[in-house]
């Protein structure tokens, strides 16, 4: 029973079918074949998108979709599917201290690729790679000249030759594979230039008639290979030479290498008689495809279909970001729109060969089904499933990953914050649990800048950022490691948004999260902050912004517990400022962090207890004094205000239904207070709330939700 994926059915859907078994020609799930998109010239696929966008769960639940087990527990194609990643450490580096001018990650990529559509498939002959198994042994002969290891030579040729070998329960496999390699290791140990006599013992044996007739086709494939002259030999040692020569030489053979694995699929998809067993096309996913041997595999595949070098394979590769060259003129359509149909027509340019699909965020229903599925055998609070889609933006790697800290500690289940500091494990041969925002972080943000990024997190623009680089991390970063980092985030497809360094909201909060648990006193939150109030009060900046800079550096006294600062600005400008400006003001002030209860020295408190309903609710009210010369019932009033805020925008929080009602309250009685703003007040008075309760973040409303016509632009 597979597992579903919710989401995204316009890429799974059986019926009507949706866009990866209309590209295959074959239902998931099933061994029924479905009608086909494109029947001459076929898209490459590429879902792209940040991290934890579900974009290699998509490519896992492909691999499942059409592979089925037997009775026996056996694995079994339904048509021949190949998954790699290209992040895996085996595209890295050479497997041994071999010379890499006979190794790339394109030639390991295809290696494996390979080996995988050789398995058995369902009602169809096995496939075999007999041009591939030329061109990579004769890549690798060079590595091999003047070695003394012949049997570390012998298993490697091996395992290249086993690419060509029908497996069958009459004959032991790998037989047909170690004889030739013995044939070959004796012709190349001969007096012989090592490559040359590899390459024609290798062909010799392809020819020899102890495979099959379609095996033999290398002898005539690489006639054509560039200035061959029409010999295949010939054109295998050009190959080698172009591969061993690097840069562009490069390329230009590993797109023939490429070429020889498709050609190998194409003449198993049209022999007499494939058409009654074969039901599919050959499915090839590339994970992280901007790493390792992606780029190089989605150039050749793409180069040739331009150049009219037609395939029938079906590629789907996952890429992070939308950026990448490769990908400049592909055509771009969303999610939704290609569950029926792709209207994907190419251009004259390679990268129109590709189809880029972007992978959207979950919506709050999947969120609902997604958590009560993780959590399925325990009560958690029914307002939880919305806290987290609002927390995590519809993310699924984070939408999962709570849900687990939520059924592994259901008595943490009412605070998202407690939640993601519970130590979690993730898989069975975990020995020890991490905190569930560690485990996040692993997975959403690059590990090599994940101390800079946790820093940079409380930063709003590049100046801001550059302070805290100064102040806080090493002298080498500065302001060009700021622009790097921003530069790399962009590649990671991370969203930008104005105001934020890290423009993602749910990677800010995990980031911040982090800072504020580094130490065990918080004392690099609070330099962090304190940085940052120093750069926006600094006098020497240009008081052009200052309005601005006075948000921010409050926003930060608030990150410290500091509220007298942001409760008497919003006091002393409810007159002054325009209604909506006042509004956007608040409801920036109340996104400051808050993590748990700290006393006016921005200290903590013993107890974990969240202080702000208390102050909303204005149970704290008969303790303060106001300041001399103020109104305190308007005081008080913009104190319980901006608490309330506070509270219920908070994504680290279960929203407090009393608090709810109180910023209605307060949002009404301040309403009276500004007749030419009382509409929007009046507006926002009902819109909050009901977007608090429902897992909404809070925004200001449009002029066209005014419930009156009597409110200020």
């Amino acid at each position: 029973m597979h597992r579903p994926i919710h989401g995204r059915g316009a890429l799974f859907d059986g019926e009507p079918p949706g866009l990866v078994p209309r590209l295959v020609g074959l239902r998931p799930y099933e061994h029924l074949a479905a009608g086909v998109d494109h029947p001459r010239d076929l898209p490459l696929l590429v879902l792209a998108g940040g991290r934890g966008l579900g974009k290699s769960a998509v490519l896992a639940e492909l691999w499942d979709a059409y592979t089925e087990r037997t009775r026996k527990g056996e694995t079994r194609k339904r048509t021949p599917v190949a998954l790699i990643d290209c992040e895996d450490e085996q595209f890295a580096e050479p497997p041994h201290e071999e010379s890499p001018e006979s190794w790339s990650p394109v030639w390991q990529a295809l290696l494996v690729t390979a080996e995988q559509l050789t398995e058995p498939v369902k009602a169809a002959g096995q496939l075999t790679f007999p041009r591939l198994t030329a061109g990579l042994v004769a890549v690798r002969a060079s590595d091999w000249s003047g070695r003394t290891d012949s049997e570390r030579i012998r298993r490697e040729l091996v395992r290249i030759l086993l690419l060509n070998e029908r497996g069958s329960r009459f004959s032991m496999a790998g037989r047909w594979a170690a004889k030739v390699a013995a044939k070959v290791i004796a012709a190349a140990s001969g007096q012989g230039p090592f490559v040359a006599a590899t390459v024609e013992a290798t062909l010799e044996a392809l020819s020899e008639g102890v495979t099959g007739r379609r095996e033999q086709r290398p002898s005539t494939w690489y006639r054509t290979y560039p200035n061959a002259g029409g010999n295949a030999k010939r054109g295998l040692l050009l190959l080698s030479g172009n591969f061993r020569a690097g840069g562009t030489s490069r390329e230009h053979a590993e797109r023939w290498l490429v070429r020889a694995l498709l050609a190998d699929l194409a003449e198993a998809y049209t022999g007499l008689g494939s058409h009654l067993t074969r039901l599919g096309r050959p499915l090839v996913l590339l994970d992280n495809v901007r790493s390792g041997p992606g780029p190089g595999l989605l150039d050749a595949v793409l180069r040739d279909r331009a150049e009219g070098v037609a395939d029938q394979v079906v590629f789907i590769a996952t890429v992070r970001g939308t950026d990448l060259p490769a990908l400049r003129d592909a055509v771009r359509r969303e999610l939704p729109s290609v569950a029926r149909a792709t209207e994907w027509e190419p251009g004259s340019s390679p990268s129109s060969r590709a189809l880029l699909v972007p992978l959207v965020p979950l919506s709050p229903d999947d969120t609902l089904h997604i958590v009560g599925a993780v959590c399925d055998d325990i009560d958690v609070p029914p307002q939880l499933p919305h806290a987290i889609h609002r927390l995590t933006g519809g993310n699924p790697l984070g939408i999962v990953l709570v849900a687990t800290a939520a059924k592994q500690h259901p008595h943490r289940a009412a605070s998202l914050g407690g939640l993601l500091t519970a130590r979690i494990t993730v898989t069975e041969d975990q020995e020890e649990g991490r905190p569930a925002y560690g485990e996040l972080l692993d997975r959403l943000v690059p590990a090599d800048r994940l101390d800079e990024l946790t820093v940079l997190a409380a930063a709003h623009d590049h100046d801001s950022a550059v302070a805290l680089a100064t102040a806080q991390l090493p002298d080498d970063f500065g302001s060009s490691g700021v622009r790097s980092l921003r530069v790399r985030l962009a590649e990671e497809g991370l969203p930008a948004e104005p105001g934020h360094f890290v423009g993602d909201p749910f990677v800010r909060a995990l980031l911040l999260l982090r800072l504020h648990h580094r130490n065990a006193d918080h004392a690099k939150w609070r330099e962090v902050h304190e940085t940052l109030i120093r750069h926006y009060t600094d006098e020497g900046q240009d008081g052009d912004g200052e309005p601005a800079r006075a948000r921010y550096r409050l926003h930060h006294e608030l990150a410290l517990g500091d509220t007298a600062g942001a409760v008497a600005h919003l006091r002393d400008t409810f007159h002054t400022l325009d209604t909506r400006t006042w509004l956007d003001t608040l409801r920036f002030l109340a996104s400051a962090p808050y993590f748990h209860a700290h006393d006016a020295e921005g200290r903590d408190f013993a107890d974990q207890d969240d202080r702000r309903a208390a102050i909303a609710l204005g149970r704290t009210d008969a303790d303060q004094r106001p300041p001399d010369g103020v109104d305190a019932l308007f005081h008080l009033r913009i104190r319980r205000l901006l608490h309330a805020v506070w509270q219920v925008a908070d994504p680290l929080v279960l929203p407090d239904p009393k608090v709810c009602d109180r910023l209605r309250f307060e949002l009404l009685q301040l309403s009276d207070l500004r007749p030419a703003g009382g509409a929007l007040l009046f507006t926002a008075s009902q819109t909050w709330p009901r977007d608090a309760r429902a897992g909404r973040p809070l925004r200001t409303p449009g002029e066209d939700e005014l419930d009156d016509r009597d409110g200020e632009a």
